[in-house]
């Protein structure tokens, strides 16, 4: 990495040291506290570089399919902590992250990129089409994370364990429809109907100013892609092991330490990479990351985490909390009113990181 330019973007990477310092504290056995809060640190700038390489990618196969594969792989942390969560059977952590996750990049991190595009400009515009479509398919996948829930909730008579196949059976099937959906959806955006995705807002030779020069190869951008998610796995093995004791240290109930902490961490390359972009005025691209990644983790991670369950022999169900199911159907309410009309301003990313909060409180007192 000696091309990496010294800049307030890449400075992060300083905390790349983190990483093998988690690793070798996790031989020395020390404290859960320390471990949890090394680990933390270590997965920033990890994801931070996939963010980056994903971002590198862009320049070379275009905006729309540069978005695709910045969620995808900025969402691969997202993953790995779950699947490493649900081999140890904390799967309640893993569905509070799974909320989480969603809340963080549809008010959080689409918030924040508001306030940060809207300091520099008094108005952005972006893809009307883009943003409805992703909101329409928040909602599906919310309506598929519901039914399960409410099954469950108006199940009378029966045996505890023939209720819960049924739900887990209701879960699988809930699973593929959902993953059905992503993959139809991929063919919309992608081939049948591109042209109403194309960004009219943006111009392409504005979006790859600044990146002509030392911008990485796409060999350069992989190979990061690797080294970083291979970081990933080994630290988040480690965060897993160290969190239900830091928790219980701090006084943190399980849903706060999944929705928040693990949720915010764990989508840290989305974060960063939503922002500065909406920060360089490429609004469209950063709605793409920001509201793209809570749409794939409803349609396509949490599918996914149902049959990664079924592998593992950690049958993995949808049925989450009324307090989860209400809170992301409120975000996703509140998120296609902001959006609907294709222009946002600094206030508007105020408002939405304000309800974020709000929920976060909400979560602190649930436990």
């Amino acid at each position: 990495m000696r091309d990496l330019k010294f800049s307030k973007s890449t400075a992060i990477y300083f905390l790349l040291i983190f990483t093998p310092i988690a690793v070798f504290l996790e031989f020395l056995h020390v404290g859960y506290i320390i471990s949890f809060v090394i680990t933390a640190i270590a997965l920033i700038p990890l994801s931070k570089l996939i963010g980056d390489a994903t971002e590198h990618l862009s320049t070379h196969y275009g905006s729309t399919l540069g978005s695709l594969i910045n969620v995808t792989f900025g969402n691969a942390a997202e993953i790995i902590i779950a699947i490493v969560a649900i081999n140890a059977g904390l799967l309640e952590l893993v569905k509070a992250s799974i909320t989480g996750s969603i809340l963080g990049n549809i008010m959080l991190i689409f918030g924040l990129s508001m306030i940060a595009g809207g300091l520099r400009q008094k108005e952005q515009l972006f893809n009307k089409e883009n943003a409805g479509l992703q909101s329409s398919l928040i909602f599906l996948a919310l309506i598929g994370l519901a039914i399960p829930t409410i099954l469950s909730t108006a199940m009378i008579g029966g045996t505890g364990i023939e209720n819960q196949s049924k739900i887990q059976l209701l879960s699988d099937s809930v699973a593929i429809l959902l993953l059905f959906v992503y993959i139809v959806g991929i063919v919309f955006t992608f081939f049948t109907h591109k042209h109403l995705f194309v960004m009219p807002h943006s111009n392409s030779s504005d979006q790859h100013k600044g990146h002509d020069h030392g911008h990485w190869s796409k060999r350069k951008s992989f190979l990061m892609l690797g080294v970083s998610m291979i970081g990933v796995i080994a630290v988040s093995e480690i965060l897993v092991g160290s969190v239900e004791e830091t928790s219980r240290e701090f006084g943190f109930g399980e849903m706060f330490v999944g929705a928040i902490i693990v949720g915010i961490v764990g989508n840290a390359a989305e974060h960063s990479s939503a922002i500065v972009l909406a920060r360089k005025g490429k609004m469209d691209l950063s709605i793409g990351i920001s509201a793209g990644s809570g749409t794939q983790i409803a349609l396509f991670v949490v599918p996914i985490l149902v049959l990664v369950g079924m592998v593992l022999g950690q049958p993995f169900t949808l049925e989450f909390t009324i307090y989860e199911l209400v809170t992301l159907f409120l975000a996703a309410i509140i998120m296609n009113l902001i959006a609907i009309d294709g222009k946002t301003n600094w206030f508007e990313g105020v408002m939405l990181t304000s309800v974020y909060i709000i929920i976060a409180i909400g979560f602190f007192f649930i436990g």
